[in-house]
């Protein structure tokens, strides 16, 4: 497939169904649980390099990391209640939990394997995890001070269903930090979701560099574990999920085709 094709055409992976998800998620746990994968975005990492003090234990996944820190501390998370919609295998909630300390830490997946995943790996204090739909919250009004939500809402079947939930969770004062790029349907539809949600934009940046410097940085650990767990003909397909150097979605957002962005909202 010629690479103009290539930047066109969406990934054939890029939203999963609910059936998928269903599915997908729960099988590439149990794979890449036992590579002991902690964190499943594409990464960050900005020119100069953030050169992010970290503990040894964290620094194979830096890059990874990195996208956290720098949403999270769009907002002070000290003392605070905080959910993570979307926590995938944990990684992300332990790092925060252990940097800024937290009142209360929850990381809510629909995927259940990843639930149980994180619920055995990360023995974090006032950290916990608990299996739950991103359109549906299972929390009572007013329970969290922030939500924290990273590569992981273009996946929901109604984005503008997910940002009325995350406001009727929030307490007033408190924020949404958010990442992701635009979703199958485009950026205007993205932009009107965003537009019409019942919180207040602080600030948004396009961060497509400091992804792609990311996913350089992480390329080859991807390289590895695709190699050790996907069968050699599925093996073009892994790399456009994992989004290594010269996949499609590398590509798709050097070119401008897709749009990373970091949102910071707040609720009155």
């Amino acid at each position: 497939m010629a690479l103009k094709d290539r930047i066109v055409r969406r990934p054939v992976v890029w939203k999963l169904s609910q059936k998928g998800q269903k599915y997908i998620y729960p099988y590439l746990t149990r794979k890449l649980g036992t590579d002991n994968v902690l964190f499943l975005n594409y990464g960050y990492e900005e020119d100069p390099p953030m050169a992010l003090p970290l503990a040894e234990s964290d620094e194979p996944n830096r890059f990874c990391i990195q996208l956290y820190h720098r949403t999270a501390t769009q907002a002070d998370l000290r003392t605070k209640d905080v959910l993570e919609v979307g926590c995938g295998h944990g990684g992300g909630a332990s790092y925060l939990t252990r940097t800024f300390q937290p009142a209360s830490y929850t990381g809510l997946d629909l995927n259940p394997a990843g639930i149980a995943f994180c619920q055995k790996t990360h023995n974090v204090r006032d950290l916990k995890f608990v299996r739950g739909d991103a359109q549906n919250l299972p929390f009572p009004d007013q329970s969290f001070d922030a939500v924290i939500n990273i590569e992981s809402s273009n996946h929901y079947p109604s984005l503008p269903r997910f940002l009325a939930e995350v406001a009727r969770v929030l307490r007033p004062g408190g924020h949404f930090l958010y990442t992701d790029c635009d979703p199958p349907n485009g950026v205007a539809a993205w932009e009107a979701a965003l537009a019409g949600a019942p919180m207040r934009m602080l600030s948004q940046r396009v961060i497509n560099a400091e992804v792609i410097r990311g996913m350089e940085k992480n390329s080859q650990q991807w390289l590895e574990v695709i190699d050790r767990h996907v069968p050699a003909f599925l093996h073009g397909l892994a790399r456009d999920i994992a989004g290594v150097r010269d996949s499609s979605l590398y590509h798709e957002l050097q070119s401008g085709g897709l749009s990373y962005r970091m949102y910071c909202f707040a609720k009155d």
